[in-house]
């Protein structure tokens, strides 16, 4: 849990959750935080030992403690771009989140989407631009009108985002975006019902889980909406049967296409009566007001069992 980026907080919120619910009689869960300036195992008085990155070990009481699974719980990088994916790939140790390639992929919008069209599936008219390049607003309304979003393209929990109505307050969209990434996303704005998609690895099979309704008593789905209580999360999302048959549809394609494993929780937004990817998370919030804990419990999946069989679809697939 932690991270090197915006949402380390978030992180160690969801790895606590882990670290709490995981069943003692099955496993013995460590608390191993990662940030940029130190990995350490943290033990339940406080106490912190620094991580062996050689093989991902900790000594304790004088004993080297090598770990079976790894349950991945950092949003961002890097856990969530890949680099702690192809880190563990390279010693050998199961961990609960997709492959390293996959990881990469989802975590940049822009690359994503660009993967998933020739597969038909539906994305909003978008506007790449990378730090340095020259910004014509002109260009970029006629491409994708206003309002519009702008977006850092490799960042998660809606930092670096703006909901921009006007050409003039463009420049500061995007300086705003480039404070959490060297490359940005402007998209179109979809108006319409937006809904969260979890999918997950369970049981050796790929499972959609119940649907979620995003309502934002904010202006859009921002950081607010999502972690301060200024949304409404209706599971199962009050749609059509129509909607969530389609929806269901491109989130497991997506999976399946990608050949994702793990978690995922994919969003989109109908227009027209046709679903619209926006994104997809690997390692999405694991708090029990999290999205995909609520979509499980729904399924009838509690959160012990949630995470067990994250781990052992993980020690499965190694």
């Amino acid at each position: 849990m932690g991270g090197y980026s915006s949402e380390y907080e978030i992180s160690l919120k969801s790895g606590s959750v882990v670290y709490d619910t995981l069943d003692r009689n099955i496993y013995i869960p460590y608390a191993i935080h990662i940030f940029k300036n130190k990995w350490v195992y943290v033990a339940e008085n406080g106490e912190e030992t620094s991580v062996n990155k050689d093989d991902f070990s900790v000594l304790i009481n004088d004993k080297k403690v090598m770990f079976d699974c790894v349950f991945n719980a950092i949003h961002g990088s890097p856990g969530e771009d890949g680099f702690m994916q192809a880190y563990f790939e390279l010693l050998g140790i199961p961990q609960t989140s997709c492959n390293m390639y996959q990881a990469a992929l989802t975590f940049n919008k822009r690359d994503l989407l660009a993967t998933l069209k020739p597969f038909g599936i539906k994305t909003a008219e978008s506007f790449s631009i990378n730090l340095g390049d020259a910004i014509n607003e002109d260009a970029i309304v006629k491409k994708v009108g206003l309002p519009c979003f702008v977006k850092a393209n490799k960042a998660g929990s809606s930092f670096g985002i703006s909901k921009v109505y006007k050409i003039e307050d463009l420049k500061a969209a995007i300086e705003n975006s480039f404070k959490e990434d060297d490359e940005i996303i402007i998209e179109q704005f979809l108006d319409g019902v937006e809904v969260s998609v979890g999918v997950i690895s369970y049981k050796g099979k790929t499972k959609v889980l119940p649907i979620t309704q995003i309502v934002s008593e904010n202006d859009f789905f921002d950081y607010q909406a999502k972690y301060e209580g200024k949304s409404q999360e209706i599971t199962p999302a009050k749609i059509s049967e129509d909607y969530e048959n389609k929806v269901r549809r491109e989130a497991k394609k997506i999976y399946e296409t990608l050949k994702m494993s793990g978690f995922t929780r994919s969003e989109f937004i109908f227009k027209d009566d046709e679903p619209y990817l926006l994104e997809v998370n690997t390692v999405p919030g694991l708090t029990k007001e999290s999205i995909l804990p609520q979509q499980a419990a729904e399924a009838g999946i509690s959160l012990v069992d949630l995470f067990s069989n994250a781990i052992e679809e993980a020690i499965k697939k190694s």
